[in-house]
């Protein structure tokens, strides 16, 4: 509780992931609402039938894309506050091939290490 009072743990990604299947809703049910308005009119309901069904398909995909790209930003976060405890820590942090870096300048040429 301490960590969400000072604002160190992030509670943005869940509400994300809700929004995320709010809008994944919001878009089903509009899209089945212009393909039965479409459905409904006398003359020239077609292309509004083929919207909804675009809206249908290709809005929750738009949805989760951009819940994506806000869910990287919470991420990369977490990923820097995971590097500033392990300095404070005293331990060096993991490059990205499994090795420690190394901690100070590299050796002058003809020195012995």
């Amino acid at each position: 509780m301490e960590d969400f009072l000072k604002f160190k743990k992030m509670i943005t990604p869940l509400i994300i992931q809700i929004l995320f299947w709010i809008g994944v809703a919001v878009c089903v049910i509009m899209g089945l609402v212009a393909m039965i308005g479409g459905a409904n009119t006398p003359y020239g309901g077609g292309q509004v039938v083929f919207g909804g069904l675009l809206l249908i398909f290709l809005g929750p995909l738009a949805v989760r894309i951009y819940c994506e790209l806000l869910i990287v930003i919470f991420s990369i976060n977490d990923t820097l506050t995971d590097i500033k405890n392990g300095l404070k820590g005293g331990a060096a942090p993991r490059a990205a091939g499994g090795t420690a870096s190394p901690t100070g300048p590299p050796p002058t040429p003809g020195t012995p290490r």
